[in-house]
């Protein structure tokens, strides 16, 4: 019954509107109330959920994030992203993946991936002669780039969500081939759709056009250089290494390329707390939800009914991919990596598989869920920049879903893809 309580009140607080945040910590404390817990004990497990110090890091990397987004490094990286693989067939697509993997791996947000690259990029391609839904379907499904290549707030949310069994510095190196095998599959998809479209390949630049738009780019690439590498080499830890990177992301983009005006950085401020204050409430509140489900035996019983399925772990690792999709398409993928984590990591662990893949496949799992219906706030936020409805991009948008679920069932099935920097780097 406490558990059925506990679903249930969240459950029905979804339902009803209530943010999930809330609904986490209003469910979870009518569970302790059902079970007789002092109420006291619910609310210091809220507050042990943010009494982390490595939690400090992802407002530094939120606050990184949003000076980038409206510092003006996009369009630069855009810039050279053009110059280097723009003569390809149907290249502005291309441009566009790729400008997402290396924004992405500056900012680790997809929705300012889409707001950044998608208002410079989508306009683009519509005058270039490209269909609207290609170029919002091409923006909306690369932006999760972010979410997977270093230095991502979201691999620091799943490492809370372990109870500090995984290093951040380890997900950080996993994330990187996985990231990028997922573009490359994107890549190739846009590249096929254009074919079949007939999209013309941009005319090459020449090399000092590429040379001098990669020289422009330079001090933005230098971000997650210095984020990552700092973290890498032991000069830094993760929050120091997020706090020195908004530092710099301040002076590249106000010193160097002098784009931040003071209008764009009080936007960027007022963007970094908002965005904070939703994630800290959210992991707050989660971390009395996950008390309650250990509590309830959830993930010890999570592996009893699956291997009461089948032993296969091909089969139990296509459900779990299976059950992370559908979720992803109705909930916060935030919400999702602090509920799912304690229920199938569990799971994971017992079938062999290290906590660091099975980081990489939750995430890939979850961005996926942000480009689908019904709860897609990547694909919201890109149909709203390219003045597309929605019903119209998911039309076609399943060439870009296959290219992303062939890279997930890779990263599942194949885990020297996650796992080989971060056993060759780190012992």
């Amino acid at each position: 019954m406490g558990f059925l309580l506990l679903m249930g009140a969240f459950a029905g607080c979804v339902i009803i509107g209530v943010p999930v945040a809330f609904a986490l910590g209003l469910a979870a404390i009518a569970a302790f109330w059902h079970e007789g817990l002092p109420l006291f004990v619910g609310f210091q497990r809220i507050v042990a959920g943010i009494n982390v110090y490595s939690f400090m890091a992802i407002p530094f990397f939120i606050f990184a994030g949003e000076l980038m987004f409206h510092g003006g490094i996009a369009q630069r990286l855009v810039r050279f992203a053009q110059a280097a693989v723009g003569a390809v067939r149907g290249g502005l697509g291309i441009v566009n993946v790729f400008s997402s993997m290396l924004f992405g791996g500056i900012s680790g947000s997809a929705i300012a991936d889409i707001s950044a690259l998608g208002s410079i990029l989508v306009p683009v391609m519509k005058d270039k002669g490209y269909d609207a839904d290609y170029a919002v379907n091409v923006t909306v499904t690369s932006s999760i780039a972010g979410i997977i290549i270093p230095p991502s707030h979201n691999m620091i949310i799943f490492a809370l969500a372990t109870g500090g069994a995984v290093s951040i510095s380890k997900l950080f190196l996993a994330g990187v081939v996985p990231g990028i095998l997922m573009c490359l599959c994107l890549a190739v998809a846009a590249y096929i759709v254009a074919v079949k479209r007939g999209y013309r390949a941009e005319r090459f630049p020449g090399w000092t056009a590429l040379a001098l738009s990669f020289a422009g780019a330079i001090p933005g690439l230098l971000t997650a250089v210095i984020i990552v590498g700092g973290v890498l080499s032991g000069i830094f830890t993760v929050t120091e290494s997020g706090a020195f990177g908004a530092m710099y992301a301040l002076v590249v983009t106000a010193l160097i390329y002098r784009s931040l005006t003071w209008e764009k950085f009080k936007t960027a401020v007022v963007s970094a707390v908002r965005t904070t204050s939703m994630v800290t409430i959210l992991i707050a509140c989660a971390g009395a939800f996950a008390y309650m489900l250990t509590f309830y035996r959830v993930p010890d019983n999570t592996v009893k009914f699956l291997l009461s399925i089948t032993e296969n772990p091909i089969l139990i690792l296509l459900m779990i991919n299976g059950v992370l999709l559908l979720l992803g398409m109705i909930m916060d993928m935030a919400a999702l990596i602090l509920i799912c984590t304690p229920i199938f990591l569990p799971v994971m662990q017992s079938l062999g598989i290290d906590p660091v893949q099975f980081g990489m496949i939750l995430l890939v799992n979850l961005g996926l869920g942000l480009c689908t219906p019904p709860v897609g706030t990547c694909l919201f936020v890109g149909c709203a920049v390219g003045k597309l409805p929605m019903e119209t991009a998911v039309r076609t948008i399943w060439p870009f879903y296959l290219a992303i679920l062939v890279a997930l069932m890779l990263i599942t099935f194949v885990p020297a893809i996650s796992m080989t920097l971060p056993n060759l780097l780190i012992r």
